[in-house]
């Protein structure tokens, strides 16, 4: 009976002995040898079969997902109309402050000033004005307010050296209110506030006049002293009534009240009711 044939023989037709290579047949003895090419063949054909099966799955997958209909995008929402966008933008908008004819709901900071002044511009005031603002905080706006009958225009034109000075060097804001009355001296001050700037109670009036001179001049010695006198009071006549024409011109300056008409005005003193005031544009508003 012939010897039944291998499933390693049935697989690779041939000779066996003659297609192992000879270095494997010496290595190997022949039983482990055949057994040996048996499980490494049959890896072989496993791994293949595997990876065309995992190939074929592949490109089924792939097919399929491009034969898959995509979804549909998002519909964005219709834009509106301008119309309904300004409905919508109005009804986010703050409520307007009532006006009580005052305005003072409008301006909060003006109810507490940081520097108050009240009384004759002199001496007395300068140095209550320098406490106050060094009391004052260094940073933010800073409300100055003012009630005088009128005083020292040297004074008043110190005061507003210093609060020029603070504004241009720290470039904080500066406000200015006038209470009851701000009078001759007292205008030269608030002339150094910008006029978007300067607020008045109200009621409060302003009295714009020009610098009034009372001295008596004893003229004694020679004519060349005597005219050296004059000419000396002279002088110092000229050059008042031009540091007064540079207050003037700074009270004036962003107003729609034109120079020549407050000058030919102040001459025999002009008193200006605070609407008359904002109406000129010599202040912003009326608390």
């Amino acid at each position: 009976m012939a010897e039944q044939e291998t499933l390693l023989e049935r697989l690779i037709p041939g000779d066996l002995e003659h297609q192992i290579p000879a270095a494997i047949q010496k290595a190997l003895p022949g039983g482990f040898r055949n057994r040996l090419l048996q499980i490494g063949l049959g890896l072989l054909i496993t791994f293949g079969f595997a990876f065309m099966v995992r190939r074929w799955v592949e490109r089924r997958e792939a097919r399929r997902r491009a034969l898959a209909p995509r979804p549909a995008a998002p519909a964005l929402p219709p834009v509106p109309e301008p119309e309904v966008l300004a409905a919508i933008a109005g009804m986010h908008e703050p409520a307007p402050l009532p006006d009580d004819g005052t305005q003072a709901t409008r301006y909060p900071l003006l109810a507490q000033p940081h520097v108050a002044l009240s009384g004759p511009v002199d001496r007395t005031m300068y140095a209550s004005f320098r406490e106050q603002l060094a009391a004052a905080p260094k940073q933010g706006m800073l409300v100055v307010s003012l009630s005088t009958p009128g005083g020292d225009p040297e004074v008043a034109r110190l005061m507003g050296d210093e609060i020029r000075l603070l504004r241009e060097y720290s470039g904080r804001e500066m406000l200015f209110i006038g209470k009851v009355a701000v009078q001759s001296a007292g205008t030269l001050f608030m002339a150094a506030f910008p006029a978007d700037k300067r607020f008045l109670t109200r009621g409060t009036r302003l009295l714009i006049q020009e610098g009034i001179l009372d001295r008596h001049l004893a003229l004694t010695g020679s004519l060349d002293r005597c005219a050296a006198t004059l000419k000396t009071a002279l002088h110092e006549i000229e050059e008042a009534a031009r540091i007064e024409e540079e207050g003037f011109r700074a009270l004036v300056a962003g107003t729609r009240l034109p120079f020549e008409d407050l000058r030919a005005r102040a001459s025999d003193g002009w008193y200006v009711e605070a609407e008359e005031a904002r109406s000129l544009g010599l202040v912003l508003d009326i608390i």
